[in-house]
């Protein structure tokens, strides 16, 4: 029955379609090797080319290659482990309902006792900082052969489980989109996991090794590091706890796994997210107690934003009869459910984005003003964000038509308040 439900071919093609995806595949890469370059140099400035070009031997290191597979093995070896919850996703075209392990929680906690011991002793973890930019390489060649794999397998697989936004028909774009929705082998599957173990521990373990460094060239770590570190690592804590709350997002629902996610999971996420950290090592910034505080409270305030209204969200999907959401003012659908107008999702459309580039500012604030470098991060992220909150209301106003028309009108202001 599930070989006789096609997906239907993609007509809106995003990113610029065929040469917008091209052109990525190429621009990706090339972003964060030039963003890794610049921050080696003496001014970090990205209005200037870094140097020569670099030799092959700083870009190649097959020890790199392994470390980082093993990383992979090991976070893969703690996802199967028999720990945490089975949760269910949303109901595919088929439908039937995958089931997902949730334990990404605990292998944080696993992998913070490693890298705990690991510090204890004293195993050279700064060998990540000298060799960053060839972790960098064979991160990216990594990504690369892994959507290859993906885009072949996708090929064999039945026509239900194609993403309804990779089947375009033209094997460039589809191989960049993703060409199947959940890919997986047996019960592994290949898209949730990635999505927040490999990367975003990752990310953490790599601002650790930068704070290691940092005691090795100074002696103790920077109040600016330290700040970076707890607040980035305070982000991953939250996203690996609500772990579950992914699988309705639009990575999952709509996008299927191509070179866009494989890439931006596996490498721009820990290789251009932990770019302040890896500034500060070589661009130390001393911080006031005062300035410290008052980047403490940007952050705070950021993530009460992002936190309650993902918590308000989630809490009215489960059930809108709780307490915490039972007051709130909803509009009705056609597909039978509600919109919050009211409570965070009354102050603009996606106040959870709004709490994100919050957060982010205040992760690029311990790095001064003097270089734009650190800012990277909030840029790309604001461009970002308005482009994913402008698919977000595409597929909004296609499946609940009048009723998100109406709660438009009721809530003017997509992100920022008052601007935006």
């Amino acid at each position: 029955m599930a070989d006789k439900i096609k997906t239907p071919r993609t007509k809106e093609m995003e990113f610029g379609g065929f040469l917008g995806a091209s052109a990525l595949i190429f621009l990706l890469p090339g972003t964060v090797l030039y963003l890794l370059l610049t921050c080696n140099t003496s001014d970090a400035s990205l209005l200037r080319l870094p140097g020569p070009l670099p030799s092959l031997e700083s870009l190649w290191n097959p020890f790199a290659l392994v470390v980082l597979l093993g990383w992979v093995a090991l976070q893969a070896l703690l996802y199967m482990l028999p720990m945490g919850k089975i949760a269910e996703g949303i109901t595919l075209r088929d439908n039937t309902r995958l089931k997902y392990k949730i334990n990404a929680f605990q292998a944080f906690l696993v992998t913070t006792i490693i890298a705990g011991v690991a510090v204890v002793l004293q195993l050279p973890l700064s060998y990540v900082y000298d060799h960053f930019l060839q972790f960098a390489v064979a991160s990216a060649l990594l990504s690369l052969a892994l959507s290859i794999f993906l885009y072949m397998k996708s090929l064999t697989a039945p026509e239900s489980a194609l993403a309804p936004g990779g089947n375009s028909g033209n094997p460039v774009y589809d191989f960049f989109i993703g060409h199947e929705l959940n890919p997986r082998i047996g019960s592994f599957d290949l898209k949730y996991f990635c999505e927040l173990r490999p990367g975003l521990i990752g990310w953490c373990l790599i601002n650790l090794c930068f704070l290691m460094k940092e005691i090795e060239l100074r002696g103790s770590p920077s109040l600016s590091m330290i700040l970076v570190c707890g607040f980035q690592a305070l982000y991953v804590t939250d996203a690996l706890w609500h772990e579950e709350a992914i699988l309705t997002t639009m990575d999952i629902v709509h996008d299927g796994f191509g070179f866009m996610l494989a890439f931006g999971d596996l490498c721009w996420v820990p290789f251009t997210y932990s770019l302040q950290a890896y500034f500060l090592v070589s661009h130390p910034q001393e911080l006031s107690t005062v300035v410290a505080v008052v980047i403490i409270f940007i952050d705070a305030l950021g993530y009460i934003i992002f936190r309650g209204s993902n918590s308000q969200k989630n809490a009215f999907r489960r059930n809108p009869s709780d307490p915490s959401v039972a007051g709130l003012e909803t509009i009705p659908t056609a597909t039978g459910k509600r919109l919050l107008v009211s409570g965070w999702w009354g102050l603009v459309r996606h106040p959870n984005y709004l709490g994100d580039l919050i957060m982010a500012l205040a992760w690029s604030l311990p790095c001064g003003v003097s270089h734009i470098l650190p800012y990277f991060y909030v840029i790309y992220f604001t461009g970002l964000l308005i482009h994913r909150e402008a698919r977000d209301e595409h597929q909004c106003l296609k499946k609940y038509g009048l009723a998100w028309q109406e709660y438009c009108r009721r809530v003017p202001y997509r992100i920022f308040p008052y601007i935006y």
